[in-house]
This record gives C-alpha cells, sequence and structure tokens, in this order.
C-alpha cells in the first residue's frame, strides 16, 4: 500500500524499519527506502535524544499515545525497528499513506 512499506508483527506490536538521519534540518518523514521510513530529525544522536525525539515524533504524527510507540531494536544505529502498540497493521499502514501522500 504505502510505496512497499513493509510491515511486520512482533508479538503484540505493528512494526516498521526505520532509517533515521540525526542533525537534520527539521524533522520530516521524507519517503520510504529500502521497505522503510526514512526519517530525518534536528536531534543529535547523542545521549539518546535522536532516539527520544523519534518516539514522540512518531507518537504525534500517528495520533498514537507515546506509551505505544517504542524502539524495539536499533538504538545504537541509524537502522531501527519501531514498535507500536494499540494499532493494526491495516491502520498503521492507512496513516502512514496519508502522512506520506497527502
Amino acid at each position: 500500500m504505502t510505496d512497499r512499506l513493509k510491515i511486520t508483527t512482533q508479538g503484540e506490536y505493528s512494526c516498521v524499519q526505520v532509517h533515521l538521519q540525526p542533525r537534520a534540518s527539521r524533522n520530516e518523514i521524507s519517503g520510504v527506502v529500502e521497505q522503510g521510513l526514512k526519517i530525518r530529525l534536528t536531534a543529535p544522536p547523542v545521549d539518546d535524544r535522536a532516539n527520544r525525539q523519534l518516539v514522540e515524533f512518531l507518537a504525534e504524527k500517528l495520533d498514537l499515545p507515546r506509551r505505544d510507540v517504542v524502539l524495539l531494536h536499533g538504538q545504537k544505529s541509524r537502522s531501527k525497528t519501531v514498535g507500536f502498540k494499540s494499532i493494526d497493521p491495516d491502520e498503521l499502514a492507512r496513516r502512514l499513506h496519508n502522512i506520506l501522500y497527502n
């Protein structure tokens, strides 16, 4: 649905891969790359700031509580797996499609 964005499930989470670019000029989802979201954030990759900003940014964009967005893998990498609780894969795909293409 979303330009070959791959959404998987891990236990209670709907998951997407994220390719993060820290220290960007603005916060944005800039597209889909390698079946994952390309996200640019202003926070530096220091003291977990970029990871915290990623969780807050995605929660706000997807209209989810922050507690329902979890960084599952890639805490020290630009390639990350983000899990979303309380949203099924189809609804997650719909919301991401609206963000990317509207």
